[in-house]
């Protein structure tokens, strides 16, 4: 291995290490405007930038924040003093990380399938990134289970596109996170998830070892092995933790430093509860994080209400999402210490 690919494998064990995991910050321009407009805040650039900056300059939060992801807008920000927000996050220790892909589009030949672009120009884009501070990156796949989909089809060509990327960002000096995201959307029960998710990671490897992808230059950001949303019969914290594990014990190299998982429409506290609940079992040869958006953000967003008066309840609020993701870490997080919280 080259000192660059020592570089990156030691960038991605200090974004998972022990206690720490990933925020989400990469809500692209639609969707932060959709979660502006659940507390009547307009998406402006200046009150983008004021939330993430809150975020970021959360005292304390890098002790269970390893990295940052991104979007475009934001990575390019300075704060209202005029410091770099990338320099924000590197000066408290915390790895800036930038979304590269540009969303999942309708596979052609496929219907109701997606296939994510944004290979195109990826190599001198990720030359910017770089010089503008970045230092790991992100690509999301998504497959839906319906009727008769996921097809091979679209599992192969979305997993190519992770290879593809993950071979230019490691080339570049990034670390890449590979995200197959299994949607929970739909009634279908917990052993489809696994099913589907299994069949996914099998290729998404297969992916990256034909692309000569070093594994332990890279993260994971899988869904958890779940119940659909709306399935009548929902799995449990203890079934989701046995699930998930053994499907990323049939799939995942153990030279893969840590997976980060996403929350993917779970609720702030069952993201955190299903967390705890893998790390309780123990045994796995990687770090099982986090890779939030949502789950450390919907009550931070709800507290702040686009009010510079609300900055510092925010930030109390948010360094406490991310402290009970950070004890989940070490299976050690209670339910009572929400409670405690508020108290």
């Amino acid at each position: 291995m080259t000192d660059h690919g020592t570089q990156l494998a030691e960038t991605a064990q200090a974004i998972v290490a022990p206690g720490k995991g990933i925020l989400a910050a990469d809500e692209s321009s639609p969707t932060i405007k959709k979660r502006f407009e659940t507390i009547n805040v307009e998406s402006t650039e200046d009150n983008r930038r004021s939330y993430r900056e809150l975020l970021f300059t959360t005292e304390g939060a890098n002790e269970f924040i390893g990295g940052v992801i991104l979007f475009d807008e934001t990575l390019r920000q300075s704060t209202a003093d005029g410091v770099p927000l990338a320099k924000i996050l590197t000066d408290a220790s915390i790895v800036p990380g930038i979304k590269v892909d540009m969303g999942a589009k309708a596979l052609a030949g496929a219907e109701g399938e997606k296939v994510t672009e944004g290979l195109d120009r990826l190599r001198e884009r990720l030359e910017e990134y770089h010089e503008l501070g970045a230092r790991f990156t992100k690509w999301r796949a998504v497959i839906t289970i319906g009727d008769g989909i996921p097809s091979d089809y679209c599992i192969k060509a979305n997993a190519w596109a992770l290879g593809r990327y993950a071979a230019l960002s490691v080339e570049q000096g990034f670390v890449p996170i590979v995200e197959p995201e299994v949607l929970m959307d739909g009634d279908h029960d917990i052993d489809t998830c696994f099913d589907v998710t299994e069949r996914t990671l099998h290729y998404v490897y297969r992916a990256l070892h034909d692309q000569r992808v070093p594994l332990e230059q890279t993260l994971l950001k899988p869904n958890m092995v779940l119940s659909a949303k709306d399935c009548p019969t929902q799995a449990g914290p203890q079934e989701v933790a046995a699930k998930t594990i053994e499907c990323l014990k049939n799939t995942v190299p153990s030279s893969v430093p840590g997976i980060v998982f996403l929350s993917g429409g779970q609720t702030e506290l069952e993201a955190t509860v299903n967390l705890n609940a893998m790390n309780q079992v123990g045994g796995s040869p990687w770090q099982l994080s986090f890779s939030y958006g949502r789950a450390l953000q919907a009550t931070t967003l709800q507290a702040w209400g686009g009010e510079a008066a609300n900055v510092d309840a925010a930030k109390k609020v948010f360094y406490h999402r991310a402290r009970m993701n950070g004890l989940a870490r070490f299976g050690t997080y209670e339910e009572s210490m929400e409670q405690e919280a508020a108290a």
